[in-house]
């Protein structure tokens, strides 16, 4: 396909990474098959791009994969059953805390009776501080989440109107500019803590963060990753799915050296050889007759 019609890509908060990822990909499409794709920020990322897709106001979404299931089925926050399809994985990207270097907090438990920015309210980023701190059992009482975009909440911990930072995967630009304006520390969990988390939560899967990642960074750490995809409604044109999907599986490696975002994306596509669809129906969504499509011309399914 050449020239298709235009496309909206819903991604997050400009600079953030579901952004980064988008402009890398419709770079890509626009190159290959000269098609217009408009990339549309976001401030609440997920669950914003879900209820978009269902108004028909983006045609593809980025989402946490631990959000598709619940608008899926209508859970809250979502008021109704969204006709969500899965198109392709981004990438399994580690979340996680920072302080200041000289910070006092060690782990993530530390961090009980202090300020921490947890993201923007009602976003997927802060969803995730519910979901892991309710297996640590930690509730929002015992600490004082600060609701803030994630340069105003890198803002704040270098102000020192916060004591800890939740954060996206890296890289995103954001991380680096705070990294490079000030020294930072990631906080460890505790052993039992993080396979806690891996034990009870199925969307997340165990990251090791190298010593070097970026500024601050100087030993390895053991993170949790999430991993995040690109989504549709199942009323997406087939052929700009199709087209989405063949553009991606024809550029991975380009992609990595792009974004390092990417980097390993081309194992999450395997699964599909030994699992089938199934694979990448996360949420129990199924897959996109344009990515089934597309998945069957490249040999990942039969």
């Amino acid at each position: 396909m050449t020239g298709g019609k235009p496309v909206r890509l819903g991604t997050s908060e400009t600079d953030g990474t579901f952004w980064s990822q988008g402009t890398t990909i419709a770079s890509l499409v626009e190159r290959d098959t000269g098609t217009d794709v408009t990339v549309l920020d976001a401030g609440q990322a997920s669950i914003e791009n879900a209820r978009r897709l269902d108004e028909g106001l983006i045609d593809l979404g980025f989402m946490a994969s631990n959000w598709i299931g619940r608008a899926y089925r209508g859970d809250a926050p979502f008021e109704h059953e969204i006709a969500m399809r899965n198109v392709a994985p981004a990438n399994s990207g580690a979340m996680f805390f920072i302080v200041r270097a000289d910070s006092p907090l060690r782990v993530v438990r530390d961090m009980i009776g202090k300020r921490v920015a947890i993201g923007p309210a009602g976003s997927g980023m802060a969803q995730h501080i519910h979901t892991i701190f309710g297996v640590l059992g930690i509730s929002f009482d015992d600490f004082t989440p600060v609701y803030l975009s994630f340069e105003d909440g890198g803002k704040a911990l270098e102000a020192g109107d916060v004591d800890a930072q939740w954060q996206c995967p890296y890289p995103n630009q954001v991380m680096a500019d705070i990294a490079a304006r000030m020294d930072v520390r990631m906080l460890d969990y505790a052993i039992d803590d993080l396979a806690a988390v891996l034990a009870q939560v199925d969307f997340y899967r165990p990251a090791k963060v190298p010593a070097g990642f970026f500024r601050g960074v100087r030993d390895q750490t053991d993170q949790l990753a999430v991993v995040n995809i690109i989504s549709a409604h199942e009323n997406t044109d087939t052929e700009t799915v199709r087209v989405f999907v063949e553009t991606i599986l024809e550029n991975l490696d380009e992609m990595a050296e792009m974004n390092a975002l990417f980097a390993g994306l081309a194992d999450l596509f395997e699964p599909l050889r030994t699992e089938g669809a199934s694979a990448l129906e996360f949420g129990g969504a199924p897959l996109h007759p344009g990515a089934l499509a597309a998945y069957k011309k490249a040999g990942y399914l039969s």
